[in-house]
């Protein structure tokens, strides 16, 4: 077709590279908006594996209330249905190719909806998810069954470790990095080390409530570990009841030569620092609603932050 004497090329014949250039810059709502419905050189253009390496679900909030029994949160029916959707659409058009999968930190997954992804984005390599209130142990156990590749993955403190590292340790064969986000206890430390996680290498226990002994199993006890951050930590050593436990400022000279052999011992234990005091402030259970928007992103080693 000529308009004014020059050719008027139809978006439809727009060069599939341009395409995937342009929905590149969009964000997950606008790819799954429905641009994929314009035409069959869009929908092909929104299903290339460019756009898929990483489902980025953090800017997603549940709309919840605390309650005081299990699961702790109310999610309502709208904001599940608003996740359910742009799962649905989102893992249609990626055909598999995601390697990531962010989830926000306030964002509460059912375990129908994680067995749903799971199923549809086999090849996961790294999966960020610190809420797991609404999952029950079936369907995290299915999950990672599912991802053989699995390699990092960000996760919250939980009352029974040991199941979901057996888990990881069977079939992740190449997992390397962990991060834990809430309190970290001597427990989890035995679970960690008694586990079979050859390839462990990276830790981040930032911003928690970090008892000491645990501390000294991790460094007495993962002789692969190379990465170890305690950043912005509440240190506590447990006393013979009924003494309180004691917190400690300052790093003795027996954990320092521990975490020689380490290639990073990230640490910080400062007073002035805004992330310690708030750690101390929240008894280190980090209540992040209450700071900047993406602030739980955030992480000293450079592979785990967002």
């Amino acid at each position: 077709m000529e308009e004014g004497g020059s050719a008027v090329r139809r978006w439809e014949d727009l060069d599939n590279d341009i395409l995937v250039r342009i929905f590149q810059l969009f964000d997950v709502f606008e790819l799954t908006s429905g641009i994929a419905h314009v035409c069959s050189s869009w929908r092909l253009a929104c299903c290339d594996p460019l756009l898929w390496k990483t489902l980025d679900l953090s800017m997603l909030i549940s709309n919840f209330i605390k309650i005081p029994l299990e699961p702790y949160v109310y999610v309502g029916n709208r904001s599940d249905m608003k996740l359910t959707r742009v799962l649905k659409i989102s893992l249609n058009l990626s055909r598999g190719y995601i390697k990531t999968l962010i989830f926000h930190v306030n964002l509460y997954v059912s375990d129908d909806q994680l067995t749903y992804t799971a199923e549809r984005c086999p090849s996961l390599r790294r999966l960020v998810m610190p809420a797991w209130n609404r999952i029950k142990k079936t369907g995290i156990c299915k999950a990672i069954r599912t991802w053989k590749d699995l390699e990092s993955m960000t996760m919250p403190c939980i009352a029974n470790p040991p199941y979901i590292m057996e888990e990881i340790s069977q079939n992740c064969k190449n997992f390397s990095e962990l991060k834990v986000m809430g309190p970290f206890d001597v427990y989890f430390a035995e679970t960690l080390v008694s586990a079979h996680l050859p390839k462990l290498k990276v830790l981040s226990l930032r911003c928690s409530m970090l008892n000491k002994d645990a501390l000294i199993l991790i460094l007495d006890g993962l002789s692969h570990l190379e990465v170890l951050n305690i950043s912005h930590c509440v240190l506590i050593e447990s006393q013979p009841p009924p003494a309180p436990k004691k917190v400690i400022t300052e790093l003795d000279q027996s954990i320092l030569e521990k975490a020689s052999r380490l290639r990073e011992f990230l640490t910080c234990m400062d007073d002035s620092c805004i992330m310690c005091q708030r750690t101390k402030e929240d008894e280190g259970l980090m209540r992040w609603y209450k700071y900047e928007e993406d602030i739980w992103k955030d992480d000293e080693v450079r592979s785990l932050a967002l």
